[in-house]
């Protein structure tokens, strides 16, 4: 039978731990050579209202450990102002509807063994990141951390770097005060730490020793200018400044797909790949065709080198150190798609689907 499993399944089995040793482990094996990805590929599409188009959006990956996973997604995508600043919104069908989903193979048999949704897997995966590049290069003794955005995102983020530091105190700021009030009370009372909400974004910054943007801003938010020595940052969404890229110390990167097979020269490290139909549209002028690499210098530090012992990860408490995911999106969705599928086996979960539903007599 093929699982269909839905958000609630996912949030009930999984918990941050789980994803970040999956990635890890995951990890280890794309270093090895042992897993496999390519980088994220979007098509866009003009719609017939000029301030939106449509945007498909694949990536894959998979593990001689025997999975495989694609995740896709289906969005209309526009940009918006409020309160002062430019975002990237994003809907299926209606605004407050989306459409996510991870394909999870067997790669002995070829079998389709799930279907699930990937909006809690989404927010866990993309936050025990966080918490691995913290824990690798963020100094032992962090103790506050600064937070720009105050959406599932930024909540997924508190839990998942709680688990590698022991954080007493949350400051955050994002552009509505009441989202930021009640995500202060909310994070407070649930994990019984310090958590203030604060006015400017700059009041984030300061005594920070640890900084997360997780906000959906189409421009920058990590100001270069107000980081301080010793911090480690963590960027989803709200990209750094070049002001920021020239003051990181050291970055780590936490992979990088690989180019293909005997094609080096096409080879990336750009965060994903992007391709567009009716190329003269004017709208793509104002939209971000490709996710180019924040950093993929030849001189980052990479999660192989670090955990095989053959660099370190900080080197002084002084370092302002960052942290990035790479292009491995397709690594991590086998990785935790798997952890979801066996963990929801092992307690009967899942509505099931006859795997012939899936399955054919004509050879394509």
């Amino acid at each position: 039978m093929t699982l269909l499993i839905d958000n609630e399944i996912v949030r009930r089995v999984l918990t941050p731990t789980a994803v970040r040793r999956a990635l890890e482990s995951a990890y280890r094996d794309l270093a090895a050579g042992e897993a496999v990805c390519r980088p994220r590929i979007d098509i866009r599409i003009p719609t017939r209202d000029p301030g939106r188009f449509y945007q498909w959006g694949t990536m894959e990956g998979g593990s001689t450990g025997g999975y495989f996973a694609i995740r896709m997604k289906s969005d209309v995508v526009y940009e918006r102002e409020y309160e002062g600043v430019r975002t990237q919104e994003k809907y299926c069908v209606r605004p407050g509807r989306y459409c996510g989903l991870v394909f999870l193979t067997d790669v002995e048999t070829g079998a389709p063994l799930a279907i699930i949704n990937d909006g809690h897997l989404q927010h866990l995966r993309v936050a025990a990141d966080s918490a691995i590049g913290t824990d690798i290069m963020a100094r032992e003794d962090c103790r506050t951390l600064g937070m720009l955005g105050s959406g599932g995102m930024a909540a997924s983020h508190v839990e998942a770097l709680l688990e590698v530091r022991k954080i007493g105190r949350i400051k955050v700021f994002s552009p509505t005060p009441a989202n930021r009030a009640r995500f202060a009370a909310e994070i407070a009372k649930r994990h019984g730490i310090e958590c203030e909400a604060r006015d400017e974004p700059r009041e984030v910054y300061r005594g920070a020793d640890i900084l997360a943007a997780c906000t959906d801003s189409a421009v920058p938010v990590i100001r270069g200018e107000w980081l301080e020595p010793g911090m480690h940052v963590v960027s989803i969404g709200g990209r750094p400044d070049d002001a920021a890229l020239s003051r990181f110390d050291r970055t780590l990167r936490l992979g990088t797909a690989p180019a293909p097979a005997g094609r080096p020269e096409l080879g990336t490290a750009d965060e994903w790949l992007g391709y567009v139909a009716r190329p003269q549209d004017s709208r793509w002028g104002t939209h971000r065709k490709s996710g180019r690499a924040v950093t993929g210098r030849g001189d980052d530090v990479s999660f192989g080198d670090v955990v095989g012992g053959r660099v370190r990860g900080r080197t002084s408490r002084e370092e302002i150190t960052y942290s990035e995911r790479g292009n491995i999106q397709g690594v991590q969705f086998f990785a935790v798609a798997a952890a979801v599928y066996e963990a929801a086996r092992r307690e009967g979960l899942g509505r099931e689907l006859p795997t012939d539903w899936f399955l054919q007599d004509i050879r394509d």
